[in-house]
């Protein structure tokens, strides 16, 4: 049976995901960006919390973890660079281990930059990857802890993930990084299909997301930094890919 998917909104603009195994009945939270949202996403589809993973430490993907542990005695799984960060942990995962919700297995991939000790989970069978705040649909997370090269490292490993890979990330900011993309990026059709797109699911009240690593490939460009044309484009021809990624990122700080 494959894996089953709750999308919903929470605080401002961050996305809960909940992951369920309908073969056991487990059920992760990814993240918890806060209880309520979760314990109603839960109520709606007749799941119980037996897990949650945690990508990152901040605030606003983690200030959910004590009220969900005290209600539900879910296992709470954080990377180890920033356990002593996240309350309740029980587990402490790093690159290369592997995950289990119920039958369901994910491979750990960390993902330093936004923050040092990020990781992602890929739950490869399934074709899923929660991928925190290190990629967002046509964008990336800032780069706050780490450094630029470490971001683009952890960007490479994500894009190279299958293309059918389903992507879901921290955050609902499609639109205006599709508004920011075509201003370094303008020659890019594939971005002007993927604005009307995001423009009509918003209008809908839909979720951008997830996306595939595929898509993303072809649009993101976070992802294009070793793509001479998208470097020439902003000044930085011959430039290490590093150090492009490095100019697109101060630039969309500064958009």
């Amino acid at each position: 049976m494959p894996a089953e998917i709750r999308l919903f909104r929470c605080l401002s603009d961050n996305y809960g995901v909940l992951l369920h195994d309908s073969e056991t009945g487990a059920t992760a939270s990814i993240d918890a960006p806060e209880a309520g949202p979760v314990e109603a996403a839960l109520k709606e589809m007749g799941w119980r919390l037996t897990d949650i993973l945690v990508t990152h430490h901040h605030a606003d993907h983690t200030q959910g973890i004590q009220a969900l542990k005290d209600r539900h005695k879910c296992r709470v799984v954080a990377p180890a660079g920033e356990a002593a960060k996240v309350p309740a942990v029980d587990e402490i995962v790093r690159e290369g281990d592997t995950v289990k919700v119920g039958n369901l297995a994910a491979n750990v991939i960390e993902t330093p930059g936004h923050t040092l000790g990020h990781i992602a989970y890929w739950f490869h069978k399934d074709k899923l990857a929660f991928v925190g705040d290190t990629l967002f649909s046509i964008g990336c997370g800032r780069v706050i802890e780490g450094t630029p090269q470490q971001m683009w490292n952890s960007l490479k490993k994500l894009r190279d993930l299958p293309d059918d890979t389903q992507i879901y990330c921290g955050h609902e900011y499609t639109l205006a990084n599709i508004k920011f993309a075509l201003s370094i990026d303008k020659g890019n059709p594939v971005l002007n299909s993927r604005k009307a797109q995001a423009r009509e699911q918003v209008q809908k009240g839909e979720a951008t997301i997830p996306v595939t690593i595929g898509d993303e490939k072809l649009a993101n460009p976070f992802l294009r930094a070793d793509v001479p044309d998208l470097a020439t484009d902003i000044g930085m021809t011959g430039k290490p890919p590093a150090e492009v990624f490095a100019e697109i990122r101060a630039r969309k700080n500064k958009f």
